[in-house]
This record gives C-alpha cells, structure tokens and sequence, in this order.
C-alpha cells in the first residue's frame, strides 16, 4: 500500500539511486514489516496507513 508509513519510509530512504542503500533498506524494510505483523498479532495494533479489508 503507497500510502503507508513503511512505503514512505522506503521511498525516502531510497531515493538516492544507489544500489548498495537500496539492498541495505531492504533488509531493513523486512524487519520494519515483521515487527509490524508481530505487534498486529500479538496487540491487535495495525501499522498506520495500512488498510485491513475482511477475508472473503
């Protein structure tokens, strides 16, 4: 989702074009979303910006 916080971040973060930050922001956007989805499992607390739709 574009409009989330992490989406940002990672733009922000990357928008230098070098290679070696992008790879490195990767990893770092990967830890970002796996505590993101360990706090919205454990506490209910959804990530801002992020649009939850109900299963179908």
């Amino acid at each position: 989702q574009k409009d989330s916080n992490l989406a940002q971040w990672f733009q922000a973060r990357t928008s230098d074009g070098r290679k070696t930050t992008r790879k490195t922001m990767i990893v770092a956007l990967a830890r970002k979303l796996l505590i993101a989805l360990w706090r919205l499992v454990t506490t209910g607390e959804v990530p801002n910006g992020v649009v939850l739709r109900l299963a179908s």
